[in-house]
């Protein structure tokens, strides 16, 4: 009389039981996250070629990583376009936490609005993780300039046409200095090079009048006394320039440009390698030496939530996106 009840009882339970199971059963990441992530190498791609700043950085950071964490972090270099193809083969790589890699302002912000043909959506194609860091740029001119602070720099631009040295088409320093070109009134003729060495011979050879250049690049010919800094673009002085007032402070309210870092791994990523690494890289992004270092390049740490890096994304990639449109840029 009573096993009917009892009988359906046990359906329920039975079918709770097989409901639980199958996510286990048919995600092997969530099996892999319950053995302990990770349990094989990480593979990190920087999207540039060895020994450049975001290769500096990515090794920096991850040489405190994995001895703190006993990871084993392979870094794998997938330079060209931009930082596009390194980015691509993240995106498309299987989303099981083994593959990540370190973007930033030109491939996701700058590039989805420079270039026709992105091979990735840099909101859609991610996993954040965690801001890095960021760093300003730096007008600079040369030592024998006319002009030694912003406002005679931007009376004189006024007054005759100047030219701005940039890395190249689309690049940070590039965008930058066509924001402020708009904020400022004035419009130069832009001089792209290939790369950053070229732009800076040139400057200083006195081929162009400006260029707004990342400090690693700057601050060798800066502390020679062969150019001269106007303006960075943080919202504060940068540590390593403390004599250089901040372009927002020479009467550009709340004018700010930084190059920025940040990890990011395939979509879809479970939840729980993307807290893991969160939580290491943001260990390592608060050890002193690993802060020093990263001053000494003209950077500071960041850190913060995979939720807060997700929104600082997309707005990033509104605001560059905006400057690319109204600049005209256009990369093939």
């Amino acid at each position: 009389m009573h096993s009917t009840p009892r009988r359906a009882a046990l359906r329920r339970l039975t079918a709770l039981a097989t409901t639980l199971a199958v996510p286990s059963l048919l995600n092997p990441i969530a099996s892999a996250i319950a053995a302990g992530y990770p349990t094989q190498p990480i593979r990190l791609v920087v999207p540039f070629p060895p020994a450049g700043g975001t290769d500096v950085l990515s090794r920096l950071v991850f040489d405190k990583v994995g001895p703190a964490a006993h990871w084993t972090v392979v870094v794998e270099n997938r330079a060209g376009a931009g930082g596009n193809i390194g980015l691509d083969a993240v995106a498309k790589a299987k989303n099981d936490g083994y593959t990540i890699g370190m973007g930033q302002t030109a491939n996701l912000a700058i590039n989805p609005t420079l270039y026709p043909k992105l091979p990735f959506d840099p909101i859609k194609d991610f996993t954040p993780v965690v801001l890095v860091s960021a760093q300003p740029v730096v007008l600079i001119v040369r030592q024998d300039a006319p002009y030694k602070t912003l406002a005679e720099f931007v009376t004189a631009a006024k007054a005759k046409q100047t030219s701005m040295a940039s890395a190249g088409t689309g690049t940070v320093g590039h965008l930058t200095g066509e924001m402020f070109q708009r904020r400022a009134g004035f419009k130069a003729l832009h001089v792209p090079y290939k790369g950053a060495s070229p732009a800076l011979t040139d400057l200083m050879g006195g081929q162009t009048d400006f260029y707004f250049a990342t400090p690693p690049i700057a601050l060798p010919m800066l502390k020679a006394g062969r150019l001269r800094a106007l303006a960075v673009t943080s919202p504060k002085r940068l540590a390593l320039l403390p004599n250089v007032p901040t372009v927002a402070e020479q009467g550009y309210a709340g004018f700010a440009a930084e190059d920025w870092k940040a990890l990011v791994a395939p979509a879809g990523t479970p939840a729980d390698v993307v807290a893991r690494l969160n939580e290491e890289v943001n260990k390592a992004l608060k050890q002193p030496d690993t802060i020093a270092r990263m001053r000494e390049e003209g950077s500071e740490p960041r850190g913060g939530t995979a939720q807060e890096l997700g929104a600082f994304i997309k707005s990033e990639n509104s605001r560059w996106g905006a400057i690319v449109r109204e600049s005209g840029a256009r990369v093939e």
